[in-house]
């Protein structure tokens, strides 16, 4: 199982960014694939999910309306939209998987600052 994350930078207050999480070594639509993030000097926080064959869809009260998570199934790829980014969403942002063994991708890192 690997999983790599890309599409992180910096962003200005207002902007958007689209990461993306580039998976291999299983089946993707079998299991739970999320978004956790970790603001500097924080703890983590769980911002989405897309669950199983269904897609189940979920949010973080802190980004609903702003993110959209979403997968390609033939691509093994999972992404998350960003729009209208606040500096509170700055951090290192993970995919990792569940339901199942818990597998972690290395992180990308987003700064929001102007």
């Amino acid at each position: 199982v690997q999983m790599v994350e890309s599409g992180g930078d910096l962003v200005q207050p207002g902007g958007s960014l689209r990461l993306s999480c580039a998976a291999s070594g299983f089946a993707f639509s079998s299991y739970c694939m999320n978004w956790v993030r970790q603001a500097p000097g924080k703890g983590l926080e769980w911002v989405s999910h897309i669950c199983g064959g269904r897609a189940e869809i979920v949010y973080a009260e802190s980004v609903k309306g702003r993110f959209t998570i979403s997968r390609d199934i033939g691509k093994n790829t999972l992404y998350l939209q960003m729009n209208n980014l606040k500096p509170e969403d700055a951090g290192l942002y993970y995919c990792v998987r569940t339901a199942g063994d818990i597998y972690w991708g290395q992180g990308t890192q987003v700064t929001v600052s102007s």
